[in-house]
């Protein structure tokens, strides 16, 4: 055995390097270094862990899901700050299924959204969760975007992207009657779902696998026991006590904590002994809806060739799965890191945001400005 395994005094050095801002597939390898090597778990109480999860949106309902189906032997929990699932950025996007045409090629985010689609549509179809295979167009309307839309066709198709395709304006239209442009890429297999949905359906199979979901539970401290007491041997079995915000949340121990929270995701890094960096910048997306007299205007998602000046996608057509249209984001400044509205303020998360990058701050608002 390894002493990374039986030395429990090394979860300081496994908080401070495994994190949010690691991929799901990072985080997959470190748990198995540090944690795997034993064949069982040991029994425990009901406060008491292997693993717990802190965030409940789809990054930590799909690694506290996968951990179990890997290692149904362990104790696994998620604790969720908010009273349900996917509460924020899981819940509040555009519900799309990319195919994985925008990103570097060879990057693991590149092949993760290309192998991603595939494992999307197949989880749907095994779990029944609603989903619809509806197309992409990426459309240039001006010349000098031809070229731009050009080397984004050439990155998706050397990132594996099926089916991916060329158009000119006669088949633009064919594909979206009500669309006019030069040029574009189509992609057939792009799709629509309810991200917060398929969230939730990875918490029912997550408590199905033996799984335990703490609601309302905002963790505010990480501590990690040195030694046991005299005659104890709970400090080296589990070593890690977390605490809630509220009253009604009593410490929960474990051996190992994973952190996936979104929004807060640079905070609970500096909690559990990481650096912050890079922090959050919230900004806010804002749509439009079409009248439903007008949803048959739209067959599928319709997007611009993307501005290379800024990290955003460019204003698209959307179609949800309930059947609405959407025509948005703008990128707004938000005032609030969980704030959906104009009037969400938080003064604390402003300051925090002014703070780390001014400059980045001030541009980005001036593109906010310019695109209401």
């Amino acid at each position: 055995m390894s002493n990374t395994c039986s030395n429990m005094a090394s979860v300081v050095p496994f908080l401070k390097t495994l994190n949010s801002n690691h991929s799901i597939l990072q985080a997959s390898k470190l748990i198995n270094n540090y944690i795997f090597c034993r064949a069982k778990s040991s029994k425990s109480s009901k406060s008491e862990h292997d693993v717990i999860i802190v965030g409940g949106g789809i990054v930590g309902m799909a690694t506290a899901r996968e951990l179990l189906m890997r290692h149904p032997a362990l104790s696994v929990a998620v604790v969720e700050k908010e009273k349900g699932l996917a509460s924020h950025q899981s819940g509040h996007n555009s519900g799309v299924i990319h195919a994985g045409i925008y990103y570097t090629p060879g990057s693991l985010r590149a092949k993760l959204c290309v192998e991603g689609l595939d494992l999307a549509y197949k989880y749907c179809d095994q779990f029944g969760v609603p989903y619809k295979k509806c197309g992409k167009l990426i459309v240039a309307v001006r010349p000098q975007e031809i070229a731009r839309l050009d080397k984004l066709f050439e990155r998706g198709v050397q990132n594996g992207v099926k089916d991916l395709r060329i158009v000119g304006s006669t088949e633009i239209k064919e594909i979206e009657p009500n669309c006019k442009g030069l040029k574009a890429i189509h992609s057939p297999h792009t799709g629509i779902v309810d991200w917060g949905l398929v969230t939730r359906s990875y918490g029912k199979t997550f408590q199905q696998l033996g799984g335990k979901i703490y609601t309302d539970y905002q963790v505010t401290s990480f501590t990690a026991t040195k030694e046991s007491k005299p005659g104890s041997q709970d400090g080296i079995n589990f070593p890690i006590t977390i605490y809630g915000k509220l009253e009604k949340n009593s410490p929960l121990r474990c051996k190992y904590v994973v952190t996936c929270g979104g929004l807060q995701s640079d905070r609970l890094a500096q909690l559990s002994g990481c650096d912050r960096n890079p922090r959050i910048l919230p900004f806010r997306g804002e749509y439009l809806e079409l009248v439903p007299e007008k949803h048959d205007l739209i067959r599928g998602n319709i997007y611009p060739v993307p501005d290379p000046r800024f990290p955003f996608l460019g204003v698209h057509f959307t179609p949800r799965i309930d059947g609405r249209v959407l025509l948005g984001p703008n990128a707004v400044l938000a005032f609030k890191r969980e704030g959906y509205g104009y009037t969400q303020f938080s003064l604390s998360d402003m300051m925090d945001a002014l703070s780390y990058r001014y400059d980045t701050v001030i541009r980005l608002w001036i593109h906010t400005v310019q695109s209401v």
